[in-house]
């Protein structure tokens, strides 16, 4: 069913206008943003905007969608050079208004990691595990979301940490995540996953610089172990 075929209160645009953005669903908003579906080859069925949305949803989750190369996404069924620009350019500007809500260029110490993340992560009801890509003199390239709930080392493997660094010729990174019950000390799954991907690190020649635990107003970090 082509959108134009929706009643028109139901289409995502009309949708937005009248009762804003907070009504719509991911896919909606995502459906607005690539506008248009794919049309069906000979013998197949083409796909609405709405239900491609889902689809990439479901399959790629929108984190993972961002992350993607130019080339990795017009790899992705319904996505060609157009809506591969346009998903690439919101994660871009994301980044850049992250950027600026977060004016620490240099990382000198954990207390600059503290005073990076504090703000965001402080009210978060689950755990969050970030790293934060470095170059050779400590200026910060990016950031990376890799997990959200209860860390589990069995779960975080180096090869999704380490990838994005990679990516983004980082020479070190360090990794972050906060602990909602206010204690920033270190549980035993912590300094496992903390040595698990130091020695990943050691591997393949990026440093895992600190491990630096959020929790209240204060911090842990395994560097200073403060």
């Amino acid at each position: 069913m082509k959108i134009l075929d929706f009643p028109k209160q139901n289409r995502p645009r009309e949708r937005f206008l009248k009762l804003g953005p907070e009504v719509l669903s991911d896919a909606e908003l995502f459906a607005i943003l690539l506008r248009t579906g794919t049309r069906g080859k000979k013998g197949e069925k083409g796909e609405n905007v709405i239900d491609m949305s889902n689809r990439l949803i479901k399959e790629y989750r929108l984190d993972k969608l961002f992350e993607c190369s130019l080339k990795e996404l017009q790899e992705i069924k319904g996505i060609g050079p157009s809506k591969a620009m346009q998903i690439l350019t919101i994660a871009k500007i994301q980044k850049r208004i992250n950027q600026s809500k977060h004016p620490i260029k240099k990382i000198t110490c954990a207390e600059d990691v503290f005073n990076y993340f504090h703000e965001r992560l402080k009210d978060k009801k689950e755990e969050h595990f970030y790293i934060l890509m470095l170059d050779t003199k400590n200026n910060i390239i990016n950031e990376q979301l890799i997990s959200k709930g209860i860390l589990d080392a069995s779960i975080i493997h180096p090869r999704e940490v380490f990838k994005p660094a990679i990516k983004n010729s980082a020479s070190k990174i360090i990794l972050v995540h906060n602990h909602p019950s206010g204690d920033p000390n270190p549980s035993n799954e912590d300094l496992e996953i903390t040595e698990k991907l130091t020695n990943a690190g050691e591997e393949i020649g990026i440093s895992v610089l600190d491990h630096v635990i959020l929790g209240g107003d204060g911090w842990w970090n395994s560097k200073e172990k403060n």
